[in-house]
């Protein structure tokens, strides 16, 4: 049985260090707060608010390092609170999506782009991948046995040898499951 940790992802953002300059001064750093399943990834200490055309986010969590450009992630829901319409993505393709405008404490940022609902996926590391025989882009089917049993479809399997095994599935997913952090699914197909 091929099984994989689920966790679920709250919104989050994640920044460039130009807009991370922007947001909290020249050469500010982010602080580790708490390490994620993922090697070297980390919930950052700082917040920013995000202010959509209908409604606004504060508080929302800095997923740190640095990315090369950056990108909110949220829910079906978030992006009716938002008043944007958020299309269902892969992380960091972001081209053709809605913007959005980020407050920090020394500035703000009007993102042209990078606002999406993030694909439901699963990290493997390669010698995971290689175990079961699943390929990098693969679109998988998990099954998850709860009181709320549900069977998601088109998880993408993300592979490389820099990460960890790890199902990620958004609050709403979650909710509509009764699924927590750390419960457990069956890779299927």
């Amino acid at each position: 049985m091929k099984q994989v940790p689920i966790g679920v992802s709250a919104r989050h953002i994640h920044l460039s260090k130009e807009h991370i300059a922007m947001l909290f001064g020249a050469g500010y750093e982010l602080k580790e707060m708490k390490a994620l399943s993922q090697p070297g990834q980390y919930a950052a200490e700082e917040t920013v608010a995000v202010v959509g055309p209908k409604g606004r986010f504060d508080k929302v969590r800095i997923l740190g390092p640095a990315r090369s450009k950056s990108q909110l992630e949220i829910s079906r829901t978030d992006a009716f609170a938002l008043g944007v319409n958020a299309p269902v993505r892969e992380s960091g393709h972001t081209e053709g999506t809605p913007g959005i405008k980020v407050i920090g404490p020394a500035g703000e940022v009007e993102l042209e782009e990078g606002v999406i609902v993030a694909a439901r996926h699963i990290h493997f590391h390669t010698d995971d991948a290689a175990k079961w025989g699943i390929a990098d882009k693969q679109e998988l089917t998990v099954r998850f046995e709860g009181e709320r049993g549900v069977t998601f479809e088109h998880v993408i399997a993300r592979v490389s040898d820099q990460f960890a095994l790890d199902m990620h599935i958004d609050t709403d997913e979650a909710n509509a499951a009764g699924i927590k952090t750390g419960d457990i699914g069956v890779i299927l197909v």
